[in-house]
C-alpha cells in the first residue's frame, strides 16, 4: 500500500500540474468536445511503454554502480523539487488553445512522446521507485503502476469533465490550491529521493 500511495501522489501531480499535455487536454476540450479531450488524456497509455522499457534497461545496466544510481536519484530528486516548487509558486495557469482538425489522440501521443517530462520522470523517479517496489514484491510493483496511471489518467479525465462543464474552474482558486497541496506532497517525495541519493553516494550513514 506504501507504493500504491506513492504512485497515486505522483500520478495526481503529473495529471494536474501545468504542462504541454495538460494544456492540450484543456484546449482540445474547449476547441472541440469532451471526447477529444478524453483521447488526449489517454495518450500516456500508448506512449509510456517504450519510455519505461528504455528507462528500465538503463537502470538495470548500471544497477551495480552506487555512484551512478546515486546521481540518478539526485537528478530525480531535483526534478521533483522543481515540479513541486512550480506548483507552489504558480499564480495562474497558462491559457493555450489548439485550433484545426480534431486529431486529438495523435496530438496527445506526439505531445507526450516529444516532451522531456516522461523521460525525466521515469529515469529519475519512476523506474528507481518501481525497482524498489519489485524488490519488496511483485504486488508492490503492480500497485505502484496502478496507483500512478490510475491517478494520472483519472486526473486528466477529471480535468476534461470540469473543463466541459465549467470553464471558470480551470483558472479558479480551488485548482491552484489543489496544485499547491500536491506541490507539498511532491516535495516530501523529493526529500526521500535526496536522502536515498546521499546514502548511495556515501554522504550519510
Amino acid at each position: 500500500m506504501h507504493y500504491l500511495l506513492i504512485g497515486a501522489v505522483l500520478g495526481l501531480t503529473a495529471g494536474f500540474s501545468p504542462g504541454p499535455l495538460q494544456a492540450l487536454v484543456i484546449a482540445e476540450t474547449l476547441q472541440h468536445n469532451m471526447r477529444a479531450g478524453l483521447k488526449v488524456a489517454l495518450s500516456p497509455l500508448l506512449t509510456d511503454v517504450p519510455i519505461v522499457i528504455a528507462a528500465l534497461l538503463l537502470i538495470r545496466g548500471i544497477s551495480d554502480s552506487d555512484l551512478l544510481l546515486g546521481l540518478i536519484a539526485l537528478g530525480g530528486g531535483g526534478f521533483l523539487l522543481l515540479l513541486g516548487g512550480q506548483n507552489l509558486l504558480l499564480v495562474k495557469l497558462p491559457q493555450q488553445s489548439v485550433a484545426g482538425v480534431p486529431k486529438s489522440l495523435l496530438k496527445g501521443v506526439l505531445t507526450n512522446f516529444l516532451s522531456p517530462h516522461p523521460y525525466l520522470f521515469w529515469i529519475g523517479v519512476g523506474v528507481p521507485t518501481m525497482t524498489a517496489a519489485l524488490a519488496e514484491s511483485r504486488l508492490a510493483g503492480v500497485l505502484f503502476i496502478v496507483g500512478f496511471y490510475g491517478c494520472l489518467i483519472g486526473a486528466k479525465m477529471f480535468l476534461v469533465l470540469l473543463t466541459g462543464q465549467s470553464k471558470a474552474f480551470i483558472s479558479g482558486t480551488f485548482y491552484l490550491l489543489l496544485l499547491r497541496i500536491l506541490g507539498l506532497l511532491i516535495l516530501g517525495l523529493a526529500a526521500g529521493l535526496f536522502f536515498e541519493a546521499f546514502k548511495l553516494l556515501g554522504l550519510t550513514s
